[in-house]
């Protein structure tokens, strides 16, 4: 039976392994029996969502008819997003989360005979859609280690590599699980080598917590190059994760394609509701940043004392190097209630990327480190 269920499946998603997520924290409980565990897994706000946002939710949830189905174009969040990035509203698509977006981008460009760029060690859900497309995958080496960026993109080796047959190219920036970032200019740079028929895809899930001086500006790319589209999300710095919100900015032509495949009502009321006024909260998305900022300012000096690799970041987590497979060190806080993330699967079985949390949260991490390191 499992024969013929599998018989007509892409064969793409037969060698698939499903994505998996970073543990819960009630999992944690069920197979540890820890009382009181932290979460510094899956590069959440620790400070959670605006609390003009949340009061926002509350009050729909009193007074809204949820048996209603959403407004399927998200016309006030689109509105608001247009005003906030000076682009017409006919220029953004709205995603269920910006995961939601790569998958749009894959059934819109991908398929068999076409191929995907990315780097190595990025965001995994760029090899699920393109393998879940049938596409073929164009995995460009890293930068060495002894870089002053290791880890991170080579875009010079990404331009070395294009073909005819590449459809879609994904960008992060910053890059998740390294948290590596690209320098200004280096991006336009790189677009400009690209044919005007292949898709740039820029992932800027992690944007806000960029310095400034390093985010570059990806909205003025836009009007210079119709095959780049940026997307965002509203899990990070907004702190709407569990909400699932995320959006891209492109070519309004771009945009009528995603939308096509895009699924209707793919953002619940509560989501376009919480989105719409956190964006109106900046000065909540500024203090989680100055919180992120300052905590990887002490987090990086800390762990290098102790002797670890950290490797530059521009984002909210940390990825930090042992010299040696980390699994004992992961098993190690988990048994003493600290999760954190393995990223053995990204081919980086010496890591363990650590999202940054409050100030305790991130206490209780370096001291159950620290205990296991000196065991």
């Amino acid at each position: 039976m499992t024969q013929a269920i599998h018989k007509k499946a892409i064969s793409g998603v037969l060698s698939l392994e499903a994505y998996t997520p970073g543990m819960p924290i009630e999992e944690l409980q069920r197979k540890l029996g820890v009382a009181e565990a932290v979460k510094l897994s899956s590069n959440e706000n620790p400070l959670g969502m605006s609390p003009i946002a949340r009061k926002a939710v509350a009050d729909a949830i009193m007074g809204t008819d949820l048996a209603r189905y959403p407004d399927g174009s998200g016309f006030r969040l689109k509105k608001k997003l247009a005003e906030m990035h000076k682009i017409a509203a006919d220029c953004i698509t709205l995603g269920n989360g910006s995961n939601d977006i790569i998958e749009l981008l894959g059934r819109v460009y991908l398929g068999p005979g076409r191929k995907a760029m990315f780097s190595a060690h990025a965001f995994a859900v760029y090899s699920i859609i393109a393998q879940s497309q049938d596409a073929e995958m164009i995995v460009v080496p890293a930068r060495p280690m002894t870089d002053a960026m290791p880890l991170g993109h080579d875009l010079n080796a990404f331009a070395a590599k294009l073909a005819p047959d590449v459809s879609l190219i994904f960008i992060a920036n910053p890059n998740n699980p390294t948290g590596t970032w690209l320098e200004p200019g280096e991006i336009e740079a790189f677009l400009n080598k690209v044919p005007a028929d292949v898709i740039v895809a820029l992932d800027e899930a992690y944007y806000e917590y960029m310095d400034p001086k390093l985010s570059g500006n990806s909205r003025a790319l836009l009007d210079k190059f119709p095959n780049l589209v940026v997307f965002r999300t509203f899990s990070k710095a907004y702190g709407l994760a569990g909400l699932r919100a995320g959006y891209a900015l492109s070519s309004p032509e771009m945009a009528d394609l995603l939308n096509r495949v895009r699924q209707p009502f793919n953002n619940n009321s509560l989501a376009l509701l919480a989105a719409e006024v956190a964006i109106e909260d900046q000065a909540h998305v500024a203090k989680s940043v100055e919180l992120n900022t300052r905590e990887v300012a002490r987090l990086s000096k800390e762990l290098k004392a102790l002797g670890l690799t950290v490797l530059p970041t521009q984002a909210n987590f940390i990825a930090i190097g042992f010299g040696r497979d980390a699994k004992p060190v992961h098993q190690g806080l988990l048994e003493r209630g600290v999760i954190v993330r393995p990223v053995a699967s990204y081919e980086m079985p010496e890591f363990l990327r650590v999202s940054i949390g409050t100030e305790r949260e991130n206490d209780r991490f370096l001291d159950a480190l620290k205990d296991i390191l000196k065991a």
